[in-house]
């Protein structure tokens, strides 16, 4: 159930482009018939009662001048209902009913035609009320009111002199004429609809035609390609974009692969090289054991010296696994005890220890005259004291000269370790950074270092947010080790 929850359901893209686009389109032209057919019938509505008004004010004129019968058959006679009850209450109609109007429009011959009194009554045509001849006597229009129902319009208007014309005309023809509009409408829409959506399917098709081409590349990719890259001609574009994060992500996959290749093989030569140094120590331990169990050494003087050798080489596997160890944390990230510290006070502390565990090396700590603090945890720090102390002693052997000075015109203070040993080339400056690297010359010296105090000694410093790096020449001619750390932020100081 949980894996059929999280799986991705989607369909294509292309089809759901097409349809969101085609009901877009099906909404909007729904839209337009809709808004055009209310404004349309509106609009003949307005028409229709503009015509009513026209004919009542014609009516309105002729009050007074023409009798009620006649003027209520002159106004039937252009197929309007017409009821018209005068001041007294008579009341006279002619025309069709509003059942008829409602039916559809009246049949022209079927209409009345009335010729008006006094005209002979032959060879005359229906006087048009619309156009009515000015009469002194005319009644003028106080009120009108208008009413549709079903299909018919209504006007009632009530005159100055107590006469009440009411005026009924079928709206029938709007309405069909609304409905012949749907259909066109409809079928100009559905036409419309069927072309868009062919043209819509292949504008869609061509646009996203660059992502079938992404596709095709990172399964080019995938296959084992890992050199292919989209590169698009533009960048600024969705595509563009995407193909730009498709192409960073490549890099940053392969980038990422290498490096993992690269820690893989570095791992594999770090144990190796772990497993050979272990080798010699465990290896003189083993023999010079094996030699102590069968009684091979017949005097006091060679059991004593193969017990010292015993303890040597135990020591040195010791140090070995330690310094392992401390690799192995600082990979994971070392935790730091920091606090401020005045480093010159601390190196002259550290500079009197060492001065006690090698009584032969000449040794001096310079410092300015006044304090120097930094951020630092100071056990960590004279390890990595120690260690450069120890490489210089190596280095320029028992009797040598090492200066360790303290300079503070930097962002952060800096402590350099100088020696007069014969330095390290140009070549193998930064590869003595390298876990298990010892240079030919240590390695001929027997010195017993395993080359992890200088990997040691950085990862320290990079721990605090400083660095360790090779420095520039110094006066002695030796090697240059520059230790840099954060200066301090507080302004508790710690004691040494």
């Amino acid at each position: 159930m949980r894996a059929e929850a999280g799986r991705l359901r989607t369909t294509s893209l292309r089809l759901r482009t097409v349809v969101a686009i085609v009901v877009l389109l099906a909404v909007l032209l729904a839209g337009l018939t809709i808004a055009v057919e209310g404004l349309l019938g509106v609009r003949l509505r307005a028409q229709a009662e503009d015509r009513l008004r026209d004919r009542a004010s014609a009516a309105a004129a002729l009050v007074g001048t023409v009798d009620a019968e006649d003027l209520a058959d002159r106004l039937s006679a252009q197929g309007l209902s017409v009821r018209i009850v005068q001041p007294d209450g008579d009341a006279v109609e002619a025309g069709p009913t509003p059942d008829q109007l409602r039916a559809g429009p009246p049949d022209p011959g079927s209409l009345p035609v009335t010729v008006p009194r006094g005209s002979g009554g032959v060879g005359r045509t229906p006087t048009d009320p619309a156009t009515p001849a000015p009469a002194d006597d005319g009644a003028t229009i106080t009120s009108s009111s208008v009413r549709e129902d079903d299909g018919v319009l209504t006007l009632v208007s009530r005159l100055d002199d107590g006469t009440r014309i009411t005026l009924t005309a079928g709206t029938r023809d709007v309405q069909d004429t609304l409905v012949q509009l749907g259909w066109v409408m409809g079928g100009a829409s559905a036409a419309f609809l069927g072309i868009a959506v062919l043209g819509v399917v292949l504008v869609v098709r061509r646009s996203l035609r660059p992502l079938d081409q992404m596709a095709t590349t990172a399964r080019s990719i995938a296959g084992g390609d890992r050199g292919q890259r989209l590169r698009p001609s533009r960048r600024d574009t969705e595509i563009g974009r995407v193909a730009v994060a498709l192409d960073e992500m490549l890099d940053a996959v392969e980038g990422a692969e290498r490096e993992a290749v690269a820690a893989e093989a570095r791992v594999r030569s770090f144990l190796s090289d772990a497993a050979h140094e272990l080798r010699t120590p465990v290896a003189g331990v083993r023999a010079a054991a094996d030699t102590l169990v069968r009684g091979g050494a017949g005097d006091d003087r060679t059991r004593e010296v193969l017990a010292v050798h015993v303890v040597r080489q135990a020591d040195r596997a010791a140090r070995l696994i330690e310094d392992m160890l401390t690799m192995a944390r600082l990979d994971r990230g070392i935790e730091l005890d920091r606090r401020v510290v005045d480093l010159g006070a601390f190196l002259a502390a550290e500079g009197d220890r060492l001065r006690l565990r090698l009584p032969t090396l000449e040794l001096d700590v310079v410092v300015p005259a006044h304090p120097v603090e930094a951020d630092v945890d100071a056990e960590r720090i004279a390890q990595v004291l120690g260690n450069l102390v120890d490489n210089a002693a190596r280095a320029g052997g028992a009797t040598g000269r090492v200066v360790v000075s303290l300079d503070d015109r930097g962002p952060g203070p800096v402590v350099r370790v100088e020696d007069d040993g014969p330095g390290i080339p140009l070549e193998h400056r930064e590869r003595v950074f390298d876990r298990l690297v010892r240079l030919e010359a240590a390695r001929d010296a027997r010195s017993g270092g395993a080359g992890l105090g200088l990997p040691i000694a950085r990862g320290i410093a990079e721990a605090h947010g400083g660095g360790l790096r090779y420095g520039e020449e110094g006066t002695l001619g030796g090697a240059v080790f520059e230790l840099s750390l954060p200066a301090a932020t507080g302004v508790v100081r710690a004691s040494c």
